[in-house]
């Protein structure tokens, strides 16, 4: 599979990038791509460590992780597996997202993501967290480190990290080491090799079509006739 070559992460993409959320995304790709998909994007609710927090743009360091099982391997183990994790998720320097899927029966028994996670990997320049398994220490998680988790749990369990860099899917979408991920508190998308180059200017052109709509409707005596206006302005963008 086609990778994103991180050198055209120009700090101008980014920026850019960044300025919209991820619903924004969604819509500009299919601009992009000229189809409407059901593929490319979680699925369902996420618990968001800082729901106001600005979109997070990151490569996907992917690893599964257990916490319902107890340990059976030895303390060494289990320690070796957490070390290549963090070397792992580590950006130096490209940014980084971990997605992490617990393939327990029941994921998030047990929570691996709180406060000392959040500040370990903010150290270690991640982004954040995307993962079907839980979070927990509100209040305390990093400032500036978003974490996105299907659930909640008081408890860490018996949290291990068990691979790291295979494909894993998290809330229906199928993730692979170094896709490019947009995300925010509605989910994640994957932007695909070949549309990235075309982005902003359809993030452009979406913001521009949404302007006449949203106009007119805040307009006093606003009404269907006053729509229909709006929405043949709107088709004229392109």
């Amino acid at each position: 599979m086609t990778k994103i070559d991180p050198s055209v992460l120009t700090v101008d993409l980014v920026e850019k990038l960044l300025s919209v959320d991820t619903p924004t995304i969604c819509n500009a790709l299919e601009i992009v791509t000229g189809v409407r998909s059901n593929q490319g994007f979680t699925r369902g609710h996420f618990f968001a460590a800082h729901p106001d927090m600005s979109p997070i743009l990151g490569f996907a360091r992917t690893a599964t992780l257990r916490t319902a099982e107890p340990y059976t391997d030895s303390d060494a183990a289990i320690k070796a597996r957490r070390i290549a994790w963090y070397e792992h998720v580590e950006g130096k320097g490209i940014p980084t997202i971990c997605v992490m899927q617990d393939i327990d029966d029941e994921p998030g028994l047990g929570a691996f993501w709180g406060e000392v996670h959040s500040n370990v990997l903010k150290g270690l320049g991640v982004r954040g967290v995307l993962t079907n398994g839980a979070m927990r220490d509100f209040g305390m998680l990093a400032d500036g480190f978003q974490i996105l988790a299907a659930t909640v749990s008081p408890s860490h369990g018996f949290a291990q990290v068990m691979t790291t860099g295979q494909p894993v899917t998290i809330a229906g979408l199928e993730i692979h080491n170094d896709d490019l991920l947009h995300a925010d508190r509605h989910g994640a998308v994957i932007i695909p090799p070949t549309a990235l180059e075309g982005l902003p200017r359809a993030i452009d052109v979406i913001v521009e079509r949404e302007k006449p709509l949203i106009a007119a409707s805040q307009r006093p005596g606003f009404s269907v006739e006053d729509l229909k206006l709006a929405m043949s302005q709107a088709d004229d963008i392109h």
